[in-house]
């Protein structure tokens, strides 16, 4: 395994493929790190928080739960059905991470977001390598700069009060409109009808579940649902 390492992409490889990204985890981190002191977190829970928590929506969610004084059982619960879709990311990737310890797949699954999965997806379209040593570089890449963007968010939170004004609420929507992109480029024209069938699944599904659900928690199960429709459909 190890020379088969060698051969492969490097953790500065890993590191500079994440560059391109970098830009909507600061700017989505300030935004965290300000609403976390406008919740009354203190710069210590905040970073605590994008630590061990590292979910951006998660975060958001958590804050806004505080500021309303929701109980500690609703807050986790709320959280979990949010960070469900972690589950499907991590079984994607995995069958490219088989030959790995036990060990080092936590590892990975750990540090996976939105962000790293769109990246090492696109990889794989293209029919480029990835392994361990790459993902690592990728992850924790995001991992340190999501909470020193946080942090510093916290920091100077009185000064940016307003971050939807700069912009800083559309640059995550931004990024994933960029990685989706670059899929679509190298998809096949079959890769292209599937993922517009999946499309039309997450649409009709919302729909169907506003009629008896709020339409946040229809979002959050009919993500749910068709992610796991295209993980055990993808060819």
């Amino acid at each position: 395994m190890d020379s088969v390492e060698e051969l492969g992409p490097t953790f500065v490889q890993g590191m500079k493929d994440c560059i391109p990204t970098l830009l909507g985890y600061i700017s989505i981190g300030l935004a965290a790190g300000v609403v976390g002191v406008s919740s009354h977190l203190s710069i210590i829970e905040v970073a605590l928080l994008s630590t061990l928590v590292y979910a951006g929506a998660a975060q958001f969610i958590i804050c806004a739960l505080l500021a309303v004084h929701s109980s500690i059982s609703a807050i986790i619960v709320t959280t979990f059905i949010v960070n469900l879709r972690h589950f499907l990311l991590s079984a994607t990737l995995a069958p490219h991470f088989k030959n790995y310890s036990l060990v080092k797949n936590v590892g990975i699954g750990l540090l996976v977001t939105d962000e790293s999965f769109g990246v090492a997806s696109n990889k794989i379209i293209k029919g480029e390598q990835i392994n361990a040593r790459w993902m690592n570089g990728l992850n924790v890449t995001a991992y340190i700069c999501w909470i020193i963007s946080c942090v510093i968010g916290a920091a100077f939170g009185n000064w940016i009060s307003n971050p939807e004004m700069f912009g800083l609420d559309f640059a995550l929507t931004a990024m994933f409109l960029a990685l989706l992109i670059l899929q679509l480029e190298s998809v096949i024209s079959s890769k292209l009808k599937h993922y517009l069938c999946l499309i039309m699944y997450m649409t009709i599904a919302m729909i169907i579940l506003s009629f008896v659900m709020p339409s946040h928690l229809a979002v959050i199960i009919a993500t749910v649902i068709v992610a796991t429709i295209g993980v055990v459909t993808e060819k």
